[in-house]
């Protein structure tokens, strides 16, 4: 457990790059890369708006950072568009992780996980928290709402991301980190109606421990299934099947894996697949159609190269014209 705890400690610290999120941030001035191929790209948990307004495709991820595109093969950035509020809890520096953007009702939000390393939360784990910023535009700036936080402040959660359910409301979907409760969540958390808090209490959705395929090692050797939980995201299929990606490892293997609501609403109840649904050494997926209407998965790689992590953004093909998502093949011309 001990080497499980300091392995996932040393992965966390080397996804999290360091962004100023100060109010000023965006007076620095940017130095822009253009024409940059996507598998040239280092980036964690990307995520890709297909933004229609613009014709332009927008990816960001860990590090917080924007990149555009109109093909999917060439992009431009990284431009910085987080503007957070250095007096809050998050401080003048917060790492971010796992950035989405999310278009509803005619303004654009930030869903994040921030983190200040300089504030401690029992046994010196470091503060986290999802949190929302706005913008009227796609590319930002994104700017701080009314709540100063979101969720708990002893609870530490991360890779929020947004799901309007049969209800009509919109839901904030997070993960509470492992190495807090023991059994990491997916957990879900009414908004309001402007996104600049949330209402009521979260509920859980299931754990990382109800995965039939995620393992580790307890100390005597024998298997158990693995603690982690990573960047939830739902999807329903053609026919109308809600499901929802999430990501966890196999021993020291990140892998995708893939859930299905039998109820078909939010509130499940949520069977796990047995097997992943991607090849291994890949993991936190989302989906997006391109503006031709493929089905896409956006994806990092996630594997050792000369003793070094290495994280790059991948496009896989997808089908979901059944009940349950079929992953196809890598991509390199996505339009």
């Amino acid at each position: 457990m001990i080497l499980s705890i300091i392995k996932r400690g040393v992965l966390l610290c080397s996804l999290a790059f360091p962004l100023s999120g100060s109010m000023f941030a965006q007076n620095v001035a940017q130095t822009l890369k253009t024409d940059i191929p996507l598998d040239s790209i280092r980036l964690s948990d990307p995520f890709i708006l297909a933004d229609r307004p613009t014709q332009t495709y927008y990816m960001t991820g860990t590090g917080g950072k924007l990149w555009k595109s109109k093909d999917l093969k060439k992009w431009t950035g990284p431009y910085t568009i987080a503007q957070t509020d250095p007096k809050s809890w998050m401080g003048p520096t917060p790492m971010i992780w796992a950035a989405e953007l999310h278009a509803y009702k005619g303004k654009y939000y930030y869903f994040a996980t921030f983190t200040n390393k300089a504030i401690k939360l029992g046994e010196g784990l470091e503060r986290r928290a999802c949190h929302v910023l706005v913008s009227d535009r796609p590319e930002g700036p994104y700017v701080p709402m009314k709540d100063s936080t979101y969720l708990p402040e002893d609870k530490l959660t991360l890779d929020a991301t947004l799901w309007t359910d049969t209800d009509g409301k919109p839901y904030m979907i997070f993960c509470h980190e492992w190495l807090q409760n023991g059994d990491g969540t997916v957990e879900k958390i009414a908004m309001k109606p402007d996104f600049s808090g949330t209402t009521g209490p979260s509920k859980l959705l299931f754990l990382a421990s109800d995965s039939p395929w995620s393992r580790e090692k307890n100390k005597d050797g024998t298997d158990r299934p693995n603690k982690v939980t990573d960047g939830p995201w739902l999807f329903r299929t053609k026919t109308g099947k809600l499901g929802m990606l999430w990501t966890s490892w196999i021993y020291d293997v990140y892998t995708q894996g893939v859930a299905y609501s039998e109820s078909g609403k939010l509130d499940g109840p949520w069977v796990q697949e047995k097997e992943p649904v991607s090849p291994p050494n890949f993991g936190h997926g989302m989906l997006f159609r391109t503006f031709k209407g493929k089905l896409l998965m956006s994806i990092h790689s996630h594997r050792s190269v000369n003793g070094r992590t290495v994280r790059v953004p991948k496009l896989f093909e997808v089908d979901d014209s059944g009940d349950k998502l079929a992953i196809g093949k890598q991509i390199l011309d996505a339009r």
